[in-house]
């Protein structure tokens, strides 16, 4: 353990610094690193989390959620973003966002309180994200998986073992690894389930994309045909999954690449399966699921489904 710290210290003194380290990403990476070994461990077994995998209850009781509508939700913004602009000064709101857009491009006066004063004026949030964007653009965060890790702490795993023997069975019967991408759609702001994912993934003998934040289904959809992937895993944790993955899988059927299978996993509730499985994904994959398992299932359906 000693060992390791020193060695992040070293590995950050070589990139001159904290501050550089963390626009490099490196601490993220060894926090994703991190999260992957235990998943690894967990899932192997070695490490115990009760009712994860070990003392699971034969059948969970069903949770008592709130659940909301996304399209209602939507809706009504809509309608109250269409009603304040109907009733507000138009020309002072345009010299409010051009004064941001101005003091972003010369660096010349105080950005929050311009913002403030374009608030006060009843300008939008996403009007005065735009008009720091007009010069600054949108962040893209580098997207950096790790390879190996999974794998180390899996050696000894039979689910482990037989993924990577049909992976590669499936790479014989095709010419090419089977090959996933992991989406992340709507507002969920966390990546860390679906990266560790993509870890398990790639050690387990598959190709991986990792597609970034807040992708509308659209853009995931896109992405997927142009990489060519036989599958897609949707990564949910924010309650969007009935929503967003039937919307998903529409795309991909207006790309003409009905075939690319959708599955879903993270924090979805038990009672919500059912309405996924008839919108048409292959699998649904809630808490507690080892990943290999989830590989395994995928991929005898793939193997089945490229057989002829």
């Amino acid at each position: 353990m000693v060992d390791k710290a020193w060695a992040h210290i070293e590995e950050v003194e070589k990139l001159g610094g904290m501050a550089k380290a963390i626009e490099s990403g490196i601490p993220k990476l060894r926090i994703e690193e991190a999260a992957a070994r235990t998943q690894a461990k967990i899932d192997a077994g070695t490490q115990t989390i009760v009712g994860t995998n070990k003392y699971r209850l034969e059948k969970e009781d069903p949770l008592d959620i709130l659940e909301v509508d996304n399209t209602a939700v939507r809706t009504a913004q809509i309608e109250r973003l269409a009603k304040l602009r109907a009733n507000r000064n138009e020309e002072e709101v345009q010299a409010a966002l051009e004064a941001i857009t101005a003091c972003a491009n010369g660096g010349e006066g105080n950005l929050l309180d311009l913002a403030v004063k374009a608030a006060q004026v009843r300008a939008s949030l996403g009007e005065i994200s735009d008009a720091c964007e007009k010069i600054c653009g949108r962040y893209k965060a580098v997207i950096r998986t790790v390879s190996g890790v999974y794998s180390s702490e899996s050696k000894e795993d039979a689910d482990f073992a037989k993924a990577k023997e049909l992976a590669d069975k499936f790479a014989e019967q095709t010419g090419r690894r089977p090959r996933i991408m992991i989406a992340k759609m709507g507002q969920d702001g966390h990546d860390r389930g679906g990266k560790v994912v993509a870890t398990g993934f790639a050690d387990m003998g598959f190709d991986v994309d990792m597609g970034p934040l807040f992708q509308t289904p659209e853009e995931s959809a896109k992405q997927a045909v142009e990489n060519d992937v036989h599958m897609v895993g949707v990564s949910s944790l924010a309650a969007g999954h009935k929503t967003l993955v039937p919307a998903i899988i529409e795309e991909l059927k207006k790309l003409g690449r009905e075939d690319i299978m959708v599955t879903a996993g993270g924090v979805i509730p038990a009672q919500d399966y059912d309405f996924l499985y008839e919108a048409g994904v292959a699998g649904v994959f809630g808490p507690g699921t080892k990943v290999s398992k989830c590989a395994i299932q995928m991929l005898e359906i793939l193997i089945e489904q490229y057989k002829d």
